[in-house]
This record gives C-alpha cells, structure tokens and sequence, in this order.
C-alpha cells in the first residue's frame, strides 16, 4: 500500500507529513478533505469487512494507519524464521537453473527487507564490507541449492576470491545448463518408439544384432508341425486307427510275409492279443481243435463199464 500511495502522491496523508490546515485558506482545507477521503477509502477498500467497521468513523488517514499499525504490526522473528529455514531447504530438483534462481530470489529479498538496513557514506570502509560479505552469503545459498551435475562449474567458482556478484554466478551457472543442453544428445519420440520396439527408424539403415534377434522373436511361438493336430485315420471293422476299411487286412487278407509289428505299449498289446484270440477263436480249425478236446475230457472221465 505504501508504494500505491507513493505513486499516487499521497503518502503524506498517512505518515502524517502532510497535516490538515487551519480554517483560514477554505480552498487548501477542502483539497485536503478531499485527499483525505480518498485516501481513507483505498484503506477501507484495502481490508476485510470486519477491520473496516472499527475505522469507518475515524477522521483522518493518519489516525486509521496509526491505528491498524498499533493492532496488527508484529515481530519480525517468526517470519524470519520461516524465511531462513525455507532458504535454506530450497533446492532446485527437477527445475531449471533460471525458475530456481527466481524462487530463490524472492525468498532472499523478503528475508532482506526484514533485516535493518545501515545508511552511512559511500566512504564507509565497514558497511562495504558488511556488504559484501552479504552479497557473499547470497551467492553460496544460491550455489548450495544446485544439482550435483553443476558440481565442476560450482568448484571453480568457489576458487574465484572474492567471490564474484550473485548476477555473474547466475550467469556461469546458466552457460554451464545451455552447454550441457547443446551437448546432449536429444531424440524425438517416434525414434524413441520405434528403437523399443526393435523396428527401424526412417532415414538410417536396418542393423540387425543378436539382441535385436532376440527382443522380435521372444515371446513368439516357434512354428511346428506338431502343433496342428491332424486326424488319423480310422477303421470300422476293426475299431483301430492307422488304417480305414478299404485297406483292413482282416477283411482283405493278410499280404504275403506279413510280420505284425512288436506292440507300442501294454494297452496296445492287450488290444492286440484280444483280436489276434477272437480271429483264431472264429476260424474252422480252432472250432474244430474245441471239439475234439470236449471230445477226449468226456471220454476220460468215463470207467470201463461205461466205456464198453
């Protein structure tokens, strides 16, 4: 508010420079009420509804500026408090050198305007002193609060006795990020997709590499004749695949020479023995060889009365 009212000339009004007159110019006194008013109502504009109730009666700018001064200024140790331990615990992180050096700015100039200032003569040997070593203090507060790949710009900067303006420091700081910027090697992001996924960029020729190999083809199924599954054939006649009923032994006959095949396993020996018993089972001779043998049992079991 100081500096509007600075800028508008009016400043007197409040720091009570500027006291009403007498009743004896009627022209100056009612430019001043009129000054005045103005003033009070940029006040009254100025604070919530509940502060302005308690000043709307008062005469004069100066009275209610004395009085919101009385009321609502305070220590100056909190504030400072909380301004150190925020300089101290900024750090710039994933930020640029120029938005950190910024935030870092505006904490350093309103702790500043907490701390009083000493007005003395430019030939004053310990207040140019003083003052440097706070410029001093600002620069190592803004270098501290960097990232550690600032770390060999940061040492030679610290080398530099005396110790180089906050502006210069900004400026070495800032070259150090463009050339590191220039130097980096930067890749838009189709490149980016397309080197994941193992296709080629357009422009650059094709490389191919055993990890490339690798990456297309993991995760994919090998191609295999085993994986499709075919039907077998099948025969009626006999229930048994490999086979179909035009080209069944059993009801063709057996070729010349034939030797079966030793069985696959114990099922297909069992299935084997049991068709080999019923085929020999159903032929003349083996119904011929059941007689004969009921034949020689029923003649044992007989004496030789019975048998006579």
């Amino acid at each position: 508010m100081i500096i509007a009212f600075s800028v508008k000339n009016k400043l007197g009004f409040v720091d009570g420079s500027i006291p009403k007159p007498d009743n004896s110019d009627p022209n100056l006194l009612t430019s001043w009420k009129r000054n005045n008013n103005i003033v009070i109502s940029w006040i009254l504009n100025s604070v919530s509804k509940e502060i302005s109730a308690s000043i709307i009666f008062a005469d004069s700018a100066v009275d209610i500026w004395q009085d919101l001064k009385d009321r609502f200024q305070q220590s100056n140790g909190p504030r400072i408090f909380q301004l150190r331990s925020e300089l101290i615990n900024h750090r710039q992180g994933q930020s640029s050198v120029s938005v950190y050096f910024t935030k870092l700015k505006t904490i350093w100039e309103k702790l500043n305007n907490l701390i009083p200032q000493f007005v003395c003569g430019s030939c004053c040997e310990g207040i140019k002193k003083l003052e440097l070593h706070h410029q001093m203090d600002y620069a190592l507060a803004f270098l501290m609060g960097l990232n550690e790949f600032f770390f060999q710009v940061r040492s030679q900067i610290l080398l530099i006795d005396p110790l180089p303006p906050i502006n210069k420091v900004f400026s070495m700081i800032i070259q150090e990020e463009r050339q590191r910027q220039i130097g980096t090697p930067t890749y838009s992001p189709d490149g980016l997709a397309f080197a994941v996924k193992g296709e080629p960029i357009k422009g650059e020729p094709t490389r191919v590499s055993s990890d490339n190999v690798g990456s297309a083809f993991r995760g994919k199924p090998r191609f295999n004749v085993r994986n499709y599954p075919r039907e077998r054939p099948f025969c009626s006649a006999c229930n048994m695949h490999g086979h179909t009923l035009d080209t069944c032994y059993k009801i063709h006959g057996y070729p010349p020479g034939f030797k079966p095949r030793p069985p696959r396993n114990h099922f297909s020996t069992q299935t084997h023995l049991v068709n080999l018993a019923s085929s020999q089972l159903n032929s003349p001779e083996a119904e011929t060889a059941a007689i004969d043998s009921n034949n020689e049992h029923f003649f044992q079991g007989l004496n030789k009365n019975q048998y006579g």
